[in-house]
């Protein structure tokens, strides 16, 4: 049980089938409390199904999935989940083209998401300060004023980022962020992505093998459903297992 409290995420013995195939199989993880973790695997390890049970999108057949201790996600839908801060980002950014960068942060903060209250909404000092923090960490202060529309492929990735933060999750599950990005944005990305999981959780999903060493991050790898290896890149990389279900390929 204490292994449950002292973390953020904790899955344990998680399956789930489709049509009679077993796409988790009797999975355990932990993601720890402002934990930087990479997921890598071959297509149809399970990485995306994971990341539908955390969200809530799927339910698992067996298992525990628990948040931030006694939370049973199991038990909830996806915007109870997104509410209790677990905030996700698919491969391909969506952003409101035809906003500026900065409404488009200011439309993703966590505020009164009524009618009236978000026809009435100012932003405050607070917002505003929280906001520029934001453009910073996501290397966008210089675009703020520009329309979404005319950033680069990777800067709307990093606005896609910032947008999540800006809902002040506890955990950022982040699809496949520097596909498409070139090589500068995505050095740049493991840098951003290091800098938030010093005040949060992130699990990035990522084929990228060199975006993967930058990240310097505890490596998970997934095959089958189920959890082959853990630990460094490097000490993952000299699993014979991994070498024979993923890096060989």
């Amino acid at each position: 049980m204490n292994a449950r409290n002292d973390t953020l995420l904790y899955l344990d013995g998680v399956s789930v089938s489709f049509d009679g195939f077993k796409a988790i199989d009797n999975l355990s993880l932990v993601v720890r409390h402002n934990e930087l973790q990479a997921i890598i695997g071959p297509n149809g390890a399970g990485k995306t199904t994971m990341m539908d049970i955390i969200t809530g999108k799927t339910r698992p057949n067996e298992g525990e999935v628990y948040f931030d201790g006694s939370v049973d996600l199991t038990r909830l839908d996806e915007a109870a989940i997104a509410e209790l801060g677990i905030g996700r980002k698919f491969q391909k950014p969506t952003v409101f083209e035809s906003h500026t960068v900065r409404d488009n942060l200011e439309l993703a903060l966590k505020k009164p998401r009524g009618v009236f209250s978000a026809w009435f909404y100012h932003a405050d000092d607070e917002d505003e300060t929280r906001l520029d923090e934001i453009l910073e960490t996501v290397r966008l202060t210089h675009r703020q004023h520009n329309l979404a529309a005319n950033l680069s492929h990777g800067q709307k990735q990093w606005l896609e980022i910032g947008m999540l933060l800006a809902q002040d999750p506890k955990l950022l599950l982040v699809d496949e962020p520097v596909a498409g990005m070139t090589d500068a944005e995505t050095v740049e990305t493991a840098k951003l992505l290091k800098a938030i999981s010093q005040t949060r959780s992130v699990m990035v999903v990522e084929h990228d093998m060199s975006f993967i060493r930058d990240l310097a991050a505890r490596v998970t790898v997934l095959a089958e459903g189920s959890v082959l290896a853990q630990g460094s890149l490097d000490h993952v990389s000299a699993d014979p297992r991994v070498v024979e279900s993923y890096l060989g390929r």
